[in-house]
C-alpha cells in the first residue's frame, strides 16, 4: 500500500486533530482530550513507563499536569489504511507533578481512523536540545 505524506483530507484531518490535542493542553479540556484519545491509547513516558488513557485523564484531573505552551510543528503524516503514522516536533512548558518543564521533543504519533473519526492510539516522544 502506498504512503501519503502530508497531503490530502485525511492527512489533514489528522493534522488538526494534533493541533486540537496541543491546545487542549493548554485550556485542559477533558472533552476534547478524551475524544481524540482512543480507548486503547497508550503514551511511552521518557522514564520507558507505559501509561494508558485513563492514567493520562486522572493525571489531569487531578492537577498533575498544568500547560503554558503545547505545540506541535514540523508534521510528516503517512496513512496506510485506516492508519496515520505522525512525526513531528512538539515543544511545551508547564508544570508536571509541581516540576517545571520546557523542552522540545521529536514525536511518533500512532492514529487510527473508526466510526469515521481519527483517534490518537500510541504516542512516544525523544527529548531534543
Amino acid at each position: 500500500m502506498k504512503h501519503k505524506t502530508f497531503s490530502g483530507k485525511e492527512a489533514a484531518s489528522i493534522a488538526l486533530a494534533e493541533k486540537e490535542l496541543a491546545e487542549a493542553h493548554i485550556t485542559l479540556d477533558m472533552d476534547v482530550i478524551s475524544n481524540l484519545l482512543h480507548p486503547d491509547y497508550m503514551i511511552l513516558q521518557p522514564s520507558g513507563r507505559v501509561e494508558r488513557k485513563e492514567d493520562v485523564l486522572n493525571s489531569y484531573r487531578e492537577g498533575e499536569r498544568n500547560w503554558d505552551k503545547a505545540l506541535v510543528d514540523q508534521l510528516d503524516i503517512r496513512i496506510h489504511g485506516n492508519t496515520g503514522i505522525v512525526t513531528g516536533l512538539w515543544c511545551a512548558s508547564g508544570q508536571n507533578k509541581g516540576k517545571q518543564f520546557d523542552y522540545q521533543a521529536r514525536f511518533l504519533s500512532l492514529w487510527i481512523k473508526e466510526d469515521e473519526r481519527w483517534q490518537n492510539i500510541a504516542y512516544h516522544s525523544t527529548e531534543i536540545s
